[in-house]
Order: C-alpha cells, then structure tokens, then sequence
C-alpha cells in the first residue's frame, strides 16, 4: 500500500517553501520517494551563531522542515494538515562551510500521527552531524 501522493513533483514541494523560514535559510529538496524525503542547505553566514560555529536551530529548522515535507507527502486522503507535537535532536559534530544532506525517513504513519527520522550529514564527506525525531500529529477538517 502506497502511502506517497501520487501527483506530487519536486517543484511542487519547492514551491511551497516559498519566502518562509526554510525559503529564507536556503533548503531546498532534492529527492523523495515511499516513506523517505530528502533535502539540502548551503551553508551562509546566517546559519552560524556568535560564536562562529553552526547554529543547532539551523539543523533543527532543516531536520524538522525535511520532515514535515515528508509528512506532507504522506498525509492520509482526507486530512486537512499536520503539526510537530513533539520533536528531538541529538549533535554530534558542527561544521563551518560547505553544504548539509538531510535525509528524512518514515517511521510510523499512522491516521493520526506520523514519526519521522531525521540524519543531517556534511554534503562533502558525510560525516553525520545531528540525528533527529519528531511526531507530526495529523489535522482532520470540522464536520
């Protein structure tokens, strides 16, 4: 059983990133497929902290962003939506130029909730940065 929209393009969910929080930090998605989604950030000046070293929000807005795409692409027929009720992430490395793969997988989708994996690795040797899970709880319309 195939949970994937059958309509959905890549341009179609760029398109949707538009001049929000994800269009404005540069993520773009690169690749889905059944229970899998995948995007890609260059990195600017924008994602870094004072400090100089790659924010953790920078990961966190890509990881649940990749995520959230991927729940989009899988909600169930007739749903209206969904929102992060719970999300967790765990940093492992920082990294001060290049680019970053997120890749987003399908973990429980369910009617009411989707669980999705998140791995955010450096484009150019794929040395994993940060592992992420969040719980999307699905929206159905008013009767």
């Amino acid at each position: 059983m195939s949970f994937l929209k059958p309509d959905l393009t890549l341009e179609k969910l760029n398109a949707r990133i538009g001049e929000n929080l994800p269009g404005y930090l540069g993520l773009t998605m690169i690749r889905f497929g059944e229970n899998e989604m995948v995007s890609r950030m260059e990195l600017k000046k924008i994602h870094f902290a004072p400090n100089t070293y790659l924010h953790a929000g920078s990961l966190v807005t890509l990881a649940d962003t990749t995520a959230g795409f991927g729940t989009f692409a899988h909600l169930p027929e007739g749903s209206s939506g969904f929102t992060t009720i719970e999300l967790k992430s765990n940093f492992f490395k920082t990294l001060r130029e290049g680019s970053l793969i997120c890749v987003a997988t399908a973990q429980h989708l369910g009617r009411n909730t989707q669980v999705w994996d998140a791995e955010v690795f450096n484009e150019a040797n794929n040395d994993r940065l940060c592992m992420f899970r969040c719980t999307q709880m699905i929206l159905w319309p008013n009767k």
